[in-house]
């Protein structure tokens, strides 16, 4: 007492030390610092059903690292599906599957498990305007990228000219680099707009380093016969084919135009709703 009204008369302040953090909150602190956000939010409510279902410590552990895993998959597969660059819209589900022939059906569901990016297979989807195929192909990548493939959608165009921009600027090795850290690289319209002979030999290049290192999908509406159209040269073109077609799953969609049979039916409601007979209430 005497010590504590000595340190008063000194105008020294009380000496009060701060409560140490409790174990919970020390914790919440480590898991933060370990970066594993699952366990931070779950190890509590967690401890509680195991409380209540009498888990034991092991148990109660791989409850909580099952959480960890999969917020850290689902993670993965949303920066995946945002670094893919796939139109909106063109998935797996929206697509009509019944449009199409039941052989062709049977051939996508079999690419639909990703086999094919294991024996770096490509896809070759061949078609007339408005047959399905970019919508198709997207609908494969996307459910590639759900299973937690990386892929990278593009049209031949912009590809030729990203290619162009980094042979112009001496980055070409880089940029086919970057491309090959992608299990599937789509390329849609092949053919659609002609390009020059050095747009296509860029793409040739790229179509080379990729040969039995990653898979390749793409779309045209040229069948290899009118490929000399694309790559100028007779010799590149057959090179080019070779070695796209070598390992690879080739897919024709024979079918008719799907934006021309949607804009007939939706001709054909509204002439039916024109002349249906108006409707009166008593």
């Amino acid at each position: 007492m005497a010590k504590t009204r000595t340190n008063q008369a000194n105008g020294s302040p009380p000496n009060h030390s701060t409560p140490p953090p409790s174990a919970k909150d020390r914790l919440t602190e480590q898991l933060r610092e370990l970066r594993l956000p699952a366990f931070r939010d779950h190890y509590q409510s967690q401890a509680d059903q195991a409380a209540r279902e009498n888990l034991s410590y092991p148990q109660y552990l791989e409850a909580l690292a099952s959480r960890e895993c999969e917020a850290r998959t689902q993670g993965r597969i949303r920066r995946l599906a945002m670094a893919s660059r796939l139109p909106s819209g063109k998935t797996w589900d929206q697509f009509r599957w019944a449009r199409l022939p039941k052989n062709v059906q049977q051939q996508f569901q079999a690419l639909r498990d990703g086999g094919f990016l294991k024996r770096r297979e490509n896809v070759l989807v061949f078609g007339k305007p408005g047959s399905g195929k970019t919508h198709a192909l997207c609908a494969v990548a996307e459910q590639l990228v759900l299973q937690g493939h990386p892929v990278l959608f593009t049209t031949s165009s912009l590809l030729v000219q990203d290619l162009l921009v980094a042979k112009r600027d001496l980055k070409l090795e880089r940029f086919l680099k970057k491309l090959a850290g992608y299990e599937a690289l789509v390329i849609d319209d092949l053919g659609y707009v002609q390009q020059s002979r050095e747009e296509m030999e860029v793409l040739f290049t790229l179509l080379a380093e990729r040969y039995e290192r990653g898979s390749v999908m793409l779309t045209s509406n040229l069948p290899f016969s009118q490929w000399t159209a694309i790559f100028k040269d007779p010799m590149t073109t057959a090179a080019a084919i070779d070695r796209l077609v070598h390992h690879s799953v080739i897919v024709e969609l024979n079918v008719p135009s799907y934006r021309l049979e949607s804009a007939k039916d939706a001709k054909k409601a509204k002439t039916n709703d024109a002349e249906s007979p108006a409707t009166t209430t008593s």
